[in-house]
C-alpha cells in the first residue's frame, strides 16, 4: 500500500534568481540550481557564488530546500578548480549537492562530508546493485537513469534506503541517461560539460557521395527530418504510479526554459500532488492542468519509459511543437493605487484579453482595462521591457504571471 503520511517532494529547476522566486511562488518544495561552472546548464544565466549563497538563505526563508548541482564529468586539468569550488559551496551550505563523476563525488565527500549527495541520472543508476554501491559510499540520494520503467525503480527502492528521485515532466534525451556525445562531434561543444547545442533538435537530410546538394529526406516529413527528437515526458496522469513505484522526488526537467513554462509545469505538479493526497483512492486529472501544461511550449508528451509502451518513446517524426500561450508580464507590485505594477515582456494593447495564473486554480480571463506609465500617463500600447501599471478587474499577487489570449481562444 502507498504511503501517504508524507508528500513527496515537488523538485523545480531555478536557472537564475527570477525562476527561484518563480518556482517558489508557485508551490515547489525543492529547487536544483548551479554555479557559473561545473554543471550540465552552462548556457543558463545560473548563480555566481555571492548569489548562490542568496538563493540559498532566500529558499530557506520559504521553507524550501536548495540542492546545487555539481554533475559535469570533470577533466585532469579542472581537478584544482573543482575543489576549490567545493570548498566553497562548504560555506554557502546547501541542502544537497547534485553529483555524476564517482572524482567529484569522493572529493566532496572529503572536503564537505556534512553535505548531503544526490547522485544525478547522468550516472546511468540502473539497477539495485548499482544503487547499493552509491549507498555505501555514503549518497543520500539517487535520481534513477531515464531508461528505467516504474516496476524497475520500485524494484530499486524495495533494495535500498536511498531516496529515489526521477523526473516527472520535460525535454527528454535521445541518448543514454543524458550522456551524448552529438554535440561534441557537430559543434565541439561537450553535452557531458554542460554546452549540449541541442544537436538532435537540428534539421538532418541524407547526401549521396556523387549527388552533393541533393538532399534525401530520411523519413517523410516536409519540414525536414527529427530523427532524434523525442517528446517532452508528461506525467500528470501517473501520479499515483509514481508514488507506488516508491519515488519520494518529482523533478521537472528546465533550468533553460523560461518563467512561463516553469510557472505552469510548477503550479500543475504542486496541485496534482495536492489533490492525491487529499484523496488517494479518487485521484483524477483536472481539465486546467491539461491546459496548463498544452499551454506553455512543448514538443508533444509521452510517458517516456516509465510503462515499456514502445509508442511512448517513438521520435518525434511528426516535429510536433506547441509554441503555447504568448506571456506578456509578470507582477511586481499589487498595492498601488494605480493598478498593478508589472514588467512587460510582449507587447500589450489596452483591451487586450489575458489570462493570470494565480498560484491556486484554473488561470482567470481578464481584460486589460487600461495602462498607465511610471509617470502617470495612460497609453495605448506597453513595448517588452517597460514598467507599466494596468488595470484588471480581479485582485492578483506579486509573481503572478499574465499572458495573452490568443483571438481564436477569445
Amino acid at each position: 500500500m502507498t504511503n501517504t503520511s508524507h508528500k513527496v517532494e515537488l523538485l523545480a529547476p531555478a536557472g537564475n534568481f527570477e525562476k527561484l522566486e518563480i518556482a517558489v511562488h508557485y508551490g515547489a518544495d525543492a529547487v536544483y540550481l548551479a554555479g557559473k561552472a561545473f554543471n550540465l546548464r552552462n548556457f543558463s544565466q545560473n548563480f555566481t557564488l555571492d548569489e548562490l549563497q542568496q538563493a540559498v538563505v532566500f529558499a530557506r526563508k520559504h521553507n524550501v530546500k536548495a540542492y546545487v548541482a555539481c554533475n559535469t564529468y570533470a577533466r585532469n586539468h579542472e581537478q584544482a578548480a573543482i575543489s576549490d569550488y567545493l570548498h566553497s559551496l562548504g560555506e554557502i551550505d546547501p541542502d544537497a549537492l547534485i553529483v555524476a563523476d564517482p572524482g567529484i563525488f569522493m572529493t566532496a565527500s572529503k572536503m564537505i562530508p556534512k553535505i548531503p549527495i544526490h547522485l544525478s541520472t547522468q550516472a546511468n543508476t540502473t539497477n539495485y546493485k548499482s544503487a547499493l554501491f552509491w549507498q555505501e559510499l555514503g549518497a543520500k540520494r539517487i535520481n534513477v537513469a531515464r531508461e528505467l520503467s516504474l516496476t524497475e525503480i520500485k524494484e530499486i527502492a524495495l533494495h535500498c534506503d536511498l531516496e529515489v528521485e526521477a523526473f516527472v515532466h520535460g525535454s527528454m534525451c535521445i541518448s543514454y541517461s543524458g550522456r551524448c556525445l552529438l554535440s561534441s562531434f557537430l559543434a565541439n561543444r561537450d553535452s557531458n560539460l554542460g554546452m549540449c547545442t541541442q544537436s538532435c533538435r537540428w534539421k538532418y537530410a541524407l547526401v549521396e557521395e556523387l549527388r552533393p546538394g541533393h538532399y534525401l529526406p530520411i523519413a517523410e516529413d516536409d519540414n525536414g527530418s527529427y530523427i532524434f527528437n523525442s517528446k517532452d515526458l508528461c506525467m500528470i496522469e501517473h501520479i499515483p504510479e509514481m508514488i507506488d513505484s516508491g519515488i519520494i522526488s518529482f523533478k521537472i526537467e528546465g533550468r533553460m526554459r523560461g518563467i512561463n513554462h516553469l510557472a505552469s509545469t510548477v503550479k500543475t505538479y504542486r496541485e496534482a500532488i495536492d489533490a492525491y493526497y487529499e484523496n488517494p483512492g479518487v485521484y483524477r486529472v483536472r481539465e486546467d492542468w491539461l491546459y496548463q501544461l498544452a499551454s506553455v511550449s512543448n514538443r508533444g508528451y509521452c510517458t517516456g519509459f516509465y510503462f515499456n509502451d514502445p509508442h511512448q518513446i517513438l521520435q518525434n517524426y511528426e516535429n510536433i511543437k506547441n509554441n503555447g500561450h504568448v506571456f506578456v508580464g509578470k507582477v511586481l507590485d499589487n498595492t498601488q493605487p494605480s493598478g498593478l505594477k508589472i514588467e512587460v515582456r510582449n507587447k500589450i494593447f489596452n483591451g487586450d484579453i489575458v489570462e493570470v495564473l494565480k498560484t491556486k486554480g484554473p488561470a482567470t480571463r481578464d481584460r486589460i482595462n487600461a495602462i498607465v506609465d511610471e509617470n502617470g500617463h495612460p497609453l495605448s500600447f506597453a513595448q517588452p521591457g517597460s514598467k507599466v501599471f494596468i488595470a484588471l478587474n480581479d485582485a492578483y499577487s506579486t509573481n503572478d504571471l499574465i499572458r495573452k489570449v490568443q483571438e481564436k481562444e477569445r
